[in-house]
């Protein structure tokens, strides 16, 4: 029976649902983690008669029965989190549009909206990294680089870093480097907060100081978008419709069961 087959696809779709939405309840803690939908289409159709419309007389629609559905993409929805108040200097998160860059060891480079950044410290000073060691850039693609005895490090809301040295003189450290997409929902996700341009994506394209629409703020962190109501809510409605489609199956299997029987 096509309906054990159709019953099938239905399951299989509604099981990746899950498994959506558990990683998105998993990540609800996950500093600027963007919540995921899964996106579905249904399979192709059978047509067992076609419209046969003669002199205004005839069949006006189709008889045709489809297979189901499958899963054709997760969409990530790129709204402003909310912002946790750590008054950690090293903190910094992005209102608005835009993306940090940060280089990996390999040399590529990768885009965050993770501002939780470290100071990691050798003879000469320190280097702005992230938790990972990963090496934040600035608008000329170097490292950010702070020198031996600078303190009071500020970062104004279009991303210059000043510090004060011990000529109590203010020291500009550079610009933290901020980019943007044209399609943010292409960028590939790579785990650690990390994404990466793709085709779909479209290559970066660096937000100057004149061009922001947002802004950065210093000592706080954006936290993740995901809405625990909306997504337990989805989980429910995953699940239910996971059982009807596991009745479905059972349902057909008790038809095949009365049809081998009708003999006896």
């Amino acid at each position: 029976m096509r309906a054990l087959w159709t019953a099938a696809t239905g399951m299989k779709t509604q099981q990746f649902n899950i498994d959506t939405i558990a990683n998105n309840l998993s990540n609800v803690n996950t500093t600027s983690y963007k919540t995921q939908r899964a996106e579905f289409k249904d399979l192709f159709y059978t047509t067992l008669k076609r419209t046969n419309m003669t002199d205004e007389e005839g069949r006006p629609v189709n008889l045709e029965v489809g297979h189901g559905s499958m899963a054709t993409g997760t969409r990530r929805d790129f709204t402003q989190g909310s912002f946790i108040e750590t008054n950690n200097a090293f903190d910094i998160a992005i209102d608005g549009e835009g993306f940090f860059a940060v280089r990996l060891p390999s040399g590529d480079i990768r885009y965050t909206r993770d501002g939780s950044f470290k100071l990691s410290v050798d003879n000469n000073g320190g280097t702005l990294v992230t938790t990972e060691g990963y090496f934040v850039l600035d608008e000329n693609n170097n490292r950010i680089r702070i020198r031996r005895g600078i303190t009071d490090i500020e970062v104004d809301e279009r991303g210059y870093i000043r510090g004060i040295d011990e000529a109590e003189n203010t020291v500009n450290l550079g610009r933290i480097k901020l980019v943007r997409f044209t399609n943010p929902e292409g960028l590939l996700s790579e785990g650690l907060n990390l994404y990466s341009s793709t085709v779909a994506s479209g290559g970066e394209m660096p937000i100057g100081a004149g061009q922001m629409t947002g802004r950065v703020v210093q000592g706080y962190l954006e936290s993740s978008n995901v809405q625990v109501v909306d997504e337990m809510v989805k989980m429910i409605t995953a699940q239910r419709a996971y059982e009807i489609n596991s009745k479905t199956i059972q349902t057909s299997d008790e038809m095949l069961q009365l049809a081998n029987n009708l003999k006896r």
